[in-house]
């Protein structure tokens, strides 16, 4: 295996050298992205310092809760810089997934309004996928991206496409295959830096800019960190700063009480907030891991009108509006089933109801994980927004939201049922096995599982053992019964496997690792970190 090796001081790439990767591994974006590791690390690190003493402070019984020191903000008149450019003013329905080439293209084609390349939890952060996806983009915003598929079909780019955003990866997150001044660079750095050096310009001269989502921020000063890297990012390119439009995602249980903050720091940059669900759920079990009155039950039964996600959502629209920022609504991930409609007769309307709520509730656009769910949400969005691109105008001032609505976990007629803890168990390896190798959009069991959600599975199973939790039948979870049960699941995966997964699936692997994460004594933070560690 061939390494490439960076002629950019102080620089090491330690990946192999693929095709194509030197169009995006240049000397001067790899001077870029080390000038912006060496100049925002320190900060980067302080932050991460500043989630551990505050997790050591949950941990001791603290709960979060509006900022005093930032009241001003929260009180003040002010508003976020509005976006300007044209293609980035409906957002009815937002596609997500990752950057593989055949996906990018149909996503872009796909009739959504957005498509949200992911550098993130639908992505397996392998070098391959990473860097690829970076040519990916590239030739996406060249407009000369274009796949042979072995079958003869080739994939091109309609004349009319979806508007392109992308995730980097989150704060905590290394990318060990680039190193600056001997250590590993942060991903965030490699996938914002790379992406903004080829294609900000180019994006430009089109009539569109860089347009960013940015995920797990958990409290203010983190999204101070990114708009000082936007500023310093434009004005080394001498691009004009407010350029950059980014969209945060709220789905950590902290962030949702410095969203006005939040907005603040990014005003001139600001794409609004976005309502990430799932990431959130997992946010409360991790946040509060160590409260045994913090326990949630199945995870099928946490839906968007228990009392903290209802809070939760309804403050974060209200919080937009009145900024005059978009507020963006939460993930779909059911999958359609071509071959069995039964299946879609069943989904297909709690789809169109969430929806509904959404679009009924002041959101101005929502997400979804497949796009044959692009025209489903379309059409509840078309009819609720007739002509209107958004509805800032929405202000929502029936709307309040305490501290303690935020953290209400009740869950009417909740409980843990062994089917319950099967799920968690079966799609927490499958996931994992999935995400081993190489893919970090998985579907099982007709839903899109992504990083997030196997969070909230192994999490869960964690939540459950540690606090001696009891499940509806009255048994109590023990790390005895969920070995049994990983076993018995394990041997039904196994009976589903086609001949050629026989050979290829790393579910002994997966499920070590599962056992890792969701049966350890202390809770692990992220799956993806110790997982990080098995991918070469």
């Amino acid at each position: 295996m061939s390494l490439t090796s960076s002629s950019a001081a102080g620089v090491e790439v330690r990946g192999p050298r693929l095709q194509r990767f030197d169009d995006v591994l240049t000397r001067p974006a790899l001077d870029f992205v080390a000038r912006l590791s060496r100049e925002f690390n320190p900060t980067r690190e302080a932050l991460l310092k500043a989630r551990r003493e505050r997790q050591t402070r949950f941990d001791a019984g603290e709960l979060p809760d509006f900022l005093p020191e930032t009241r001003h903000i929260r009180e003040g008149d002010w508003k976020v810089a509005p976006v300007t450019t044209a293609d980035l003013q409906k957002r009815w329905v937002e596609l997500t997934g990752p950057t593989d080439r055949k996906m990018l293209i149909n996503a872009l084609n796909s009739g959504a309004d957005v498509y949200m390349a992911d550098f993130e939890d639908a992505n397996t952060p392998t070098w391959q996928n990473m860097i690829e996806g970076q040519v990916n983009v590239l030739d996406a915003v060249a407009r000369t991206i274009s796949f042979d598929n072995p079958d003869g079909k080739t994939y091109r780019l309609n004349d009319k496409t979806a508007t392109l955003l992308v995730r980097p990866r989150g704060w905590h997150l290394p990318e060990k295959h680039v190193l600056v001044d001997g250590s590993p660079i942060a991903g965030a750095f490699l996938d914002f830096g790379l992406f903004f050096f080829h294609n900000a310009r180019r994006l430009l001269e089109r009539g569109s800019a860089p347009y960013f989502y940015l995920p797990k921020l958990e409290a203010h000063r983190e999204a101070r960190l990114w708009n000082d890297i936007f500023q310093f990012a434009q004005d080394t390119l001498s691009i004009p700063r407010g350029t950059i439009k980014a969209t945060v995602l709220i789905e950590v249980a902290t962030s949702a009480f410095e969203m006005n903050e939040i907005l603040y720091e990014l005003r001139d940059h600001s794409g609004g907030l976005n309502a990430g669900r799932w990431d959130y759920i997992f946010s409360i079990i991790k946040k509060f891991h160590s409260r045994p009155d913090f326990l949630l039950p199945d995870r099928a039964q946490v839906t968007m009108t228990v009392p903290f996600m209802r809070a939760y959502t309804e403050l974060l629209v209200k919080t937009c509006h009145r900024r005059d920022a978009f507020a963006m609504g939460g993930m779909a991930a059911f999958i359609p089933s071509r071959r069995d409609p039964k299946v879609n007769e069943v989904a297909l309307p709690r789809v169109r109801d969430d929806k509904l709520r959404e679009s009924r509730d002041g959101f101005d656009g929502t997400w979804v994980a497949h796009p044959d769910l692009v025209h489903v949400a379309r059409e509840v969005f078309a009819d609720f927004m007739g002509e209107r691109n958004n509805q800032i105008d929405r202000q929502r001032p029936e709307v309040s939201v305490e501290s303690q609505q935020l953290l209400d976990l009740r869950v009417p007629n909740g409980e843990i049922t062994e089917a319950g803890l099967r799920s968690n168990i079966s799609v927490g390896i499958q996931y994992i096995d999935s995400w081993l190798r190489g893919t970090g959009a998985a579907a099982i069991f007709n839903l899109m599982e992504d990083a997030a959600t196997a969070e909230i599975s192994r999490s869960q199973v964690w939540q459950w053992v540690h606090h001696g939790a009891t499940m509806n039948t009255g048994q109590r979870i023990t790390r005895e019964l969920v070995l049994q049960l990983e076993q018995e699941e394990l041997d039904k995966i196994r009976q589903g496997l086609t001949p050629e997964m026989q050979t290829s699936n790393r579910l002994d692997e997966a499920r070590g690792l599962f056992e890792e994460v969701a049966l350890s004594e202390q809770f692990v933070e992220f799956l993806t970190l110790p997982a990080y560690g098995r991918l070469d």
